[in-house]
């Protein structure tokens, strides 16, 4: 592979390469640059976001522009306004130690005097969405009579948002003589139409195989039923403890619904979409790129363009409508020779689109197991350990404590002291896990080897045995399962009652709490009150013959068959406390089962 003292680069380019910690040139840029220095041929390359592009043409770009000449000479087309003003930025640091170099992003969502301003003093490079170009040139504001240079990035993003009118029309302003060059990631058949029309025997470059992802990157897939998504994603978050990843969704309400959801359970995500302000968007990216939010939940158009290194997973919560833009997914981590990892949960119904993707990329997902409790935890606490034997010690400010803290401890030997030590720290979070059962996969048992029973080993206690309880209080009196625990945690003064499952109606509910709980918390909640509603707790019996009148809803009092309780599950008849029965019908979407621990 030829170096970058060897391509022909002016000893300012040099300077800028060694201060930016280039070594070596990546593949894309070892095959695009000498064709760029060396003659005027139109050149086609496909490779994945990530590989090196913006190097591979702002290096010679910044070149071959005649600072000394007032004009704009080269534009350079992209999707998205974050991609815009990270391609500005690449090149005004190639730029750093060759003159006056002028370089203008121009894009929607900024001021577009200040944009036409800059126009008017004069650039020689042009970096621009197509919608706000389209906008520029119908003022008469941008002069592209003396552009040479083309540059489509990212060409098959623009075709996905809908650009190719406008990027006919930009094509039809620049002088035939110009050069052109068109990066992708896919060669689709618009791609193919757009080179048969505006390029001149173009040189095709492809960096891997075609309408392929990246060899570094490894592809994955869980199989799920669609209502334990959620509870999936949580799994993988809290089995990788150094995850930085964008989470992929199909719509923008179950972009925010999501995010909304981990942040709510103490995750540190945030959302990408198209409801958000520029501002909004701006502070979203600057706090993901800082690493002050490790989950970025976001929707496929939100997401184009953005360029962020080092991240560890992309997540497919859904997978996409069209199976190209998987690849735009995935490419988002595994850049710069690093390794990714792109996972997808998938139910039963999407096993077809996965297959399509496959095909597709030539490549084969592999099918791997939930996570378990007992294994979340375990990478969890090693997590811990780790930290723990790297933390500095060197804090003087402890010193003065120390005498009295190695009086209190000098009664518990080393193996006493690292339990309790290690108990104080995942207490709280082993209980996420230990009493509930583990997430089935529906998987046959061949695409993950031997399991017994076709289920996972639950980390619930095994001796424990659980209660089903009655409430009368439901979603229609505000009641969900944070106000349930508060509810046990006021009235049991702070105990900790291990809560099992919980089952949310409109007008009443069920619950489960340890066995040797139920009696104790039977009698202290029906004491209790609920936003000035007394509350009745008993046990959810077994039905053994034809119910009482008052005891079950009457037909036609609901439409569905799902708002009666479980079959076998009622309350006792001794008290007669439903609720509003009426509207008792069942909430198919959080009115599921649910796993919560107080």
């Amino acid at each position: 592979m030829i170096k970058f003292e060897e391509m022909g680069f002016t000893p300012g380019i040099l300077k800028a390469i060694q201060e930016l910690g280039f070594e070596q040139p990546m593949p894309v840029q070892d095959k695009v640059i000498p064709l760029m220095l060396g003659d005027e041929r139109d050149i086609i390359a496909l490779a994945q976001t990530g590989t090196g592009k913006t190097a591979a043409f702002g290096l010679p770009l910044v070149q071959a522009t005649d600072t000394d000449t007032n004009v704009t000479q080269a534009l350079i087309l992209c999707p998205t306004r974050e991609l815009c003003i990270q391609i500005t930025g690449d090149l005004t640091d190639y730029a750093k130690y060759t003159g006056n170099l002028r370089i203008l992003s121009v894009y929607g969502g900024a001021s577009i005097d200040t944009q036409i301003r800059g126009l008017k003093r004069g650039v020689h490079i042009i970096v621009a969405t197509p919608g706000r170009l389209i906008d520029l040139i119908g003022r008469g504001v941008v002069k592209l009579a003396n552009v040479n240079t083309v540059i489509l990035d990212e060409a098959d993003e623009m075709l996905n948002m809908g650009f190719l009118d406008s990027i006919n029309e930009i094509l039809e302003e620049v002088p035939e003589s110009r050069r052109t060059l068109l990066f992708s990631a896919t060669m689709s058949s618009d791609i193919a139409s757009i080179a048969k029309k505006y390029m001149n025997d173009p040189v095709e470059i492809t960096i891997g195989t075609k309408n392929a992802s990246a060899e570094n990157i490894s592809h994955a897939y869980y199989i799920v039923h669609a209502k334990d998504k959620y509870k999936v994603l949580k799994r993988i978050a809290d089995s990788e403890p150094d995850i930085y990843a964008i989470i992929f969704c199909r719509t923008r309400k179950d972009t925010q619904e999501v995010a909304s959801k981990l942040i709510n359970d103490g995750y540190n995500a945030d959302a990408l979409h198209g409801d958000l302000s520029q501002g909004q968007r701006d502070t979203v990216m600057q706090k993901f790129r800082s690493r002050s939010i490790s989950l970025l939940v976001a929707t496929d158009v939100a997401a184009r363009g953005l360029d962020v290194d080092d991240l560890t997973h992309v997540i497919n919560y859904s997978l996409p409508d069209d199976s190209e833009v998987y690849t735009h997914r995935c490419g988002r981590t595994g850049r710069a020779g690093k390794k990714g990892i792109s996972i997808s949960l998938v139910h039963l119904k999407e096993k077809s689109n996965l297959h399509q993707i496959e095909r597709l990329l030539k490549r084969t997902f592999k099918a791997i197991p939930i996570p378990t409790g007992s294994e979340i935890c375990g990478k969890q606490l090693f997590n811990w350990v780790n930290k723990l034997e790297a933390v500095s010690t060197d804090h003087q400010e402890i010193e003065k404590f120390l005498p009295e803290i190695m009086a209190k401890l000098e009664s518990l030997d080393k193996d006493e002291l690292i339990k309790r030590v290690v108990a104080l720290e995942f207490d709280r979070f082993l209980d996420d896990y230990r009493h509930g059962e583990d997430l089935i996969d529906p998987v046959p048992e061949k695409e993950f080897g031997s399991r017994k029973g076709g289920k996972r080993d639950s980390f619930r206690e095994p001796n424990s045995k659980y209660t089903r309880l009655f409430i009368n209080l439901g979603k229609m009196d505000g009641f969900f399962p944070e106000q349930l625990i508060e509810l046990v945690n006021t009235n049991t003064r702070g105990k900790k009652v291990p809560i099992g499952k919980i089952d949310l109606l409109k007008g009443f509910s069920f619950f489960e709490v340890e066995e040797s709980y139920a009696d104790d918390l039977i009698k202290v909640l029906n004491k209790a009150t609920f936003l000035n509603k007394s509350v009745a707790v008993e046990i959810a019996k077994e039905k053994t013959d034809g119910p009482g009148r008052g005891d079950f809803p009457r037909r036609g009092d609901s439409n569905r068959r799902g708002d009666s309780p479980r079959r076998g599950e009622y309350p006792g008849k001794k008290s007669g406390k439903w609720g509003d029965r009426k509207n008792g019908r069942r909430d198919q979407k959080s009115g599921r089962r649910k796993m919560y621990t107080n």
